[in-house]
């Protein structure tokens, strides 16, 4: 069965697309690339069960094994050597990346406290869209129990538009909730 949110995509948001950026080539139109997940450990390097907690947190969440992620050089500021297991990520494409995207518009962004919408300003100039979670307890496959300390996340969405205005339409037509400038 296809992802609710592909289907979403492929039917209501493609005329919107076509619409507002002029364009009649479906292909040209922006589209959703993947989406990565990243979850940077700091407490990794007393204690590796925080890290374990969070890869197992992280596979839960995403549907996908993720990965451990390692520093690239020293930073003796930081306490951390060159190798040293710092930080997990997941790369999710095709079913798995709208499957995600679905359950944060419709399930995790609106059980975030106080939430009020999302910055509308976080593009990077290319079309990819960055957000970050202060808990992963908003989303409902975690168990509470299991967790001993609260892990917060990065998520980046990536997609093939041209600058962030066209990302911006496709991002409010799949549904993300921006909040009014």
């Amino acid at each position: 069965m296809e992802p609710r949110l592909l289907e979403k995509y492929r039917k209501e948001v493609i005329p919107i697309l076509m619409e507002k950026t002029g364009r009649t080539n479906r292909l040209s139109l922006p589209r959703l690339e993947k989406i990565v997940i990243n979850m940077g450990v700091g407490e990794a390097k007393k204690e590796k069960k925080y890290l374990d907690e969070a890869v197992d947190a992280l596979t839960n969440i995403a549907g996908q094994k993720a990965v451990i992620t390692r520093a690239r050089k020293s930073v003796a500021g930081f306490q951390v050597r060159q190798g040293m297991a710092i930080g997990c990520k997941v790369t999710l494409r095709g079913r798995r990346m709208y499957e995600f995207l679905d359950r944060l518009i419709s399930i995790a962004l609106p059980r975030v406290r106080d939430f009020r919408g999302l910055n509308p300003r976080a593009f990077d100039g290319h079309g990819n869209y960055a957000l970050g979670l202060t808990e992963q307890m908003v989303f409902p496959e975690l168990n509470p129990d299991k967790y001993s300390r609260n892990q917060g996340m990065d998520i980046c969405i990536v997609t093939t538009a041209r600058n962030d205005r066209e990302a911006l339409e496709l991002l409010k037509a799949l549904g993300m909730p921006f909040r009014a400038e």
